[in-house]
């Protein structure tokens, strides 16, 4: 199965065929206005797609392919409750739980109301000091025990909008690996420690390992039975599970099956946001991603933001044959948008069959990844300056970072401009011989100055690190990474390929406790396991 309609696919065929014989400069000078023209904006962003390999014909007939293939009506689709979900046949309302489109879902946004209510309220205690450990206590730290959405969310909005004058501190531990959760432990005083559990069905083997760990770390520091829930919130549909763990039913949050984890960190998911950095954040974060919905509802396609990043990416990936797709944000406070987007990218469109069972004869999502600031460039920009694979990427500026030295904000801003510049000029032959000739090279080793660069990239510039900003930036992404599974006939809210690792593991735990396997197993892995047992065996 390929991309439809036909016609258009085969027209952007054909144009990136000749498209990919230019270079990004040329097209600078044969437009002027180039950078007033490729660009479009929302609430705190701008997208500046003008360092693509894109020519007003690509453009334009990939805004007649956004119009072709609906998407401002998949986007109406989508924030209206329809069955979005068709496998798992249920609705994705992330968006409701920002107050988007709540007329059409009035019952649901109702329970949202009741929710956030809830929460603010034991926040509010939390924070006052009403709410207090079994000691007596004040609260001083919180940890957030989740894996994947429960986790990446919540670890990126408090890493980037944390500070010293936090309500609490906050940690987060998802690793099985009991050293992720020992270490965490290590400087914390059990009396005024906090946990989260999120778990939508209480099984999560990550989360209830570590929440069984923690339990036994309060337990030993005397607090017991009925106090331990004084010390427990739980974001779960199981309210009878968490009541074996003393927790109290009013810290009992709910997860809603129309709610995908990936999408989760506006639910209550986010109770360690608003926990560790207070509530009225927590509620400016809701407001900056619902701002961004309404761009997204209202916008035409060549001015709506999420779906232009859609658009130029199935450009890059499909048409241009870019292999991996990089996300740099220039901006310590923003180190942990790659692993997020990562869960978000790869787990809703790494897919290889449509809905209805069509092997696709394309590729899906891209191999994404990326770090933070000036990091990278010590480390991988050499493959993406010189080596041989392609790639497309996001250069993230905020254009306000901070209050610290101005001198040192103006070197990273300079690096990131720096760098966009760098992937689309390079180095040309002519100047990688001078540049060797006045290094003692001679010509033909002079070549190892060469850089290719006409890498396309996109710049997106946020107003600020604000909470609005970052709720808008990730709902952006969250909307980019729907119009693009809408392109390629896509399901992005199921996850079938995560649960086959899941299923064999329970059964290699069986041997490693036994030495004996339930079911037939490879000779390498049996190795491996007898190994694992004898270093183990005391």
């Amino acid at each position: 199965m390929t991309i439809t309609p036909q016609a258009l696919h085969e027209a952007l065929q054909d144009i990136a065929s000749e498209t990919a014989q230019q270079r990004i400069e040329q097209l600078f000078t044969a437009s002027p206005d180039r950078a007033d023209r490729y660009r479009c904006e929302g609430p705190g962003l701008t997208l500046d797609f003008s360092k693509h390999l894109l020519t007003d014909d690509a453009l334009q007939t990939l805004l007649e392919l956004a119009t072709v293939r609906s998407l401002p009506e998949a986007f109406e689709q989508l924030i209206q409750g329809q069955q979005v979900n068709r496998s798992e046949r249920r609705p994705a309302l992330h968006t409701l739980l920002r107050g988007t489109a709540t007329g059409a879902q009035a019952q649901r946004a109702s329970a949202i109301d009741k929710t956030l209510a809830r929460m603010a309220t034991l926040v509010e205690a939390v924070h006052d000091g009403g709410c207090r450990g079994a000691g007596g206590q004040r609260f001083t730290d919180v940890i957030n025990l989740g894996i994947g959405g429960s986790d990446l969310g919540p670890r990126l909005i408090c890493d980037a909008l944390g500070s010293e004058a936090m309500p609490l501190r906050t940690h987060f531990v998802a690793n099985i690996d009991p050293d992720d959760l020992d270490r965490t432990l290590t400087a914390l005083d059990p009396r005024s420690t906090l946990f989260v559990i999120c778990s939508k069905s209480f099984t999560t083997e990550e989360t209830l390992s570590n929440a069984a760990r923690a339990r036994k770390w309060l337990e030993a520091a005397g607090i017991r039975e009925q106090a331990l829930g004084l010390h427990f919130i739980a974001v779960t549909t199981q309210v009878a599970q968490a009541g074996e763990w003393h927790i109290p039913e009013e810290r009992c949050f709910p997860l809603w099956d129309w709610v995908g984890g990936r999408y989760s960190l506006w639910s209550a998911v986010g109770v360690s946001i608003a926990l560790g950095l207070g509530w009225s954040t927590f509620e400016r974060l809701l407001v900056g991603a619902r701002l961004l919905d309404t761009h997204t509802e209202r916008a035409a396609p060549g001015e709506n933001l999420p779906m232009m990043m859609a658009l130029l990416e199935l450009w890059q990936t499909h048409y241009l044959k870019t292999d991996t797709h990089l996300v740099l944000p220039y901006a310590q406070k923003l180190a942990h948008l790659p692993d997020f987007l990562q869960q978000l990218t790869m787990e809703s469109n790494g897919k290889r069959v449509s809905p209805a069972g069509e092997v696709l004869e394309h590729h899906t999502a891209p191999v994404l990844w990326g770090s933070a600031g000036t990091i990278g460039q010590h480390s991988y920009y050499q493959l993406l300056h010189q080596g041989t694979r392609a790639f497309s990427a996001d250069i993230i500026l905020p254009l306000r970072s901070g209050e610290g030295d101005l001198d040192a904000r103006r070197a990273l801003a300079a690096h990131a401009l720096a760098q966009s510049r760098a992937f689309m000029v390079g180095r040309s032959e002519e100047d990688a011989r001078a540049l060797g000739n006045e290094r003692g090279f001679d010509e033909a080793t002079s070549r190892q100055f060469e850089l290719p660069g006409n890498h396309s990239h996109t710049l997106i510039l946020m107003d600020d690190i604000s909470p609005e900003c970052l709720g808008a930036l990730i709902a952006a992404y969250e909307h980019k990474t729907y119009f693009l599974s809408v392109l390629l006939n896509l399901n992005p809210f199921d996850q079938w390929g995560v649960e086959l690792g899941k299923e064999i593991a329970g059964h290699i735990r069986h041997l490693l406790e036994t030495g004996e396997s339930e079911i037939q197993m490879d000779p390498a892995t049996l190795t491996a396991s007898s190994a694992w047992r004898e270093a183990n065996s005391s």
